[in-house]
């Protein structure tokens, strides 16, 4: 049953926020929000907050669309994960809705294909994409044979990325590469579809990164307490040198004393 939004002044419906139908499986969810969780530490170590990044929820570009999905058609939903540059970032939004966005609409659009979904995600989602949203970069990522594609658009159409000699694909929206990663997220292991920096580092969640942190600071106060012991052994050695030189010194006065 879908779930209707506070009306608009501007609208004569109210926007639906949601379908009611869960992603393809726990892998898609986990996957969009390692994408997501990434993109949100990468712009904090950039120090910005001027973007949107988010999945699974409805991309309004049109009242006629927006009347169609209240409606109950199923004419377009969001795209699994998707990212937005250079817009107002601090707000809570349960739609994006292009007329309040200046027009805005996704600049970079990754689809995780399902055998459900992968028809459409390459056909009816790529064409919209391309001629309607006019996003600039369009990736697709299959879990089960692990195939990562690209496109950029050209005119109304995707042509496809080539891979740089690790397989990964440079977004020029994000300044970073896209590329296979095999690990454990939420107690599940698998290849995952990540972000990684132009030199090859792997971008961290914002748990990996406090993660990092925590590990760079406990290193360095192991290092500081490797200093401060070897210090401590140098203050006993210099010490018991100059006990063993005051010690020489009473001998020698004593001999002296004899004579």
């Amino acid at each position: 049953m879908s779930q209707s939004a506070a009306s608009l002044a501007h609208l004569p419906f109210e926007l639906v926020y949601e379908d009611g139908e869960p992603m393809e499986d726990h892998w898609h969810v986990i996957g969009k929000d390692l994408l997501i969780d990434q993109v949100h530490q990468v712009m904090a170590e950039r120090g910005r907050s001027d973007y949107f990044t988010s999945g699974n929820i409805f991309v309004y570009y049109s009242f006629e669309q927006a009347d169609d999905v209240v409606k109950g058609r199923p004419y377009f939903r969001g795209p699994d994960f998707f990212y937005v540059g250079g817009v107002e970032g601090q707000r809570e939004r349960h739609a994006w809705v292009a007329w309040e966005e200046g027009g805005r609409l996704p600049d970079l659009i990754v689809e995780l294909l399902s055998p459900k979904t992968a028809h459409v995600d390459r056909t009816t989602k790529k064409e919209l994409y391309a001629r309607t949203f006019r996003t600039p970069e369009y990736y697709l990522y299959d879990f089960e044979t692990m195939d990562l594609e690209g496109f950029l658009l050209a005119g109304d159409v995707y042509v496809p990325m080539v891979p740089n000699a690790q397989g990964r694909l440079r977004s020029r929206q994000l300044g970073l590469d896209l590329g296979l990663w095999r690990g454990i997220q939420d107690e599940v292991e698998t290849t995952w579809l990540r972000f990684y920096d132009p030199d090859g580092r792997l971008v961290p969640t914002r748990e990996e990164a406090a993660s990092q942190r925590a590990e760079a600071e406990r290193q360095r106060a192991e290092a500081a307490s490797q200093r401060a012991e070897v210090e401590r052994q140098r203050a006993d050695a210099a010490e018991a040198r100059a006990e063993a030189a005051l010690a020489e010194l009473e001998r020698l006065r004593a001999k002296l004393g004899n004579l």
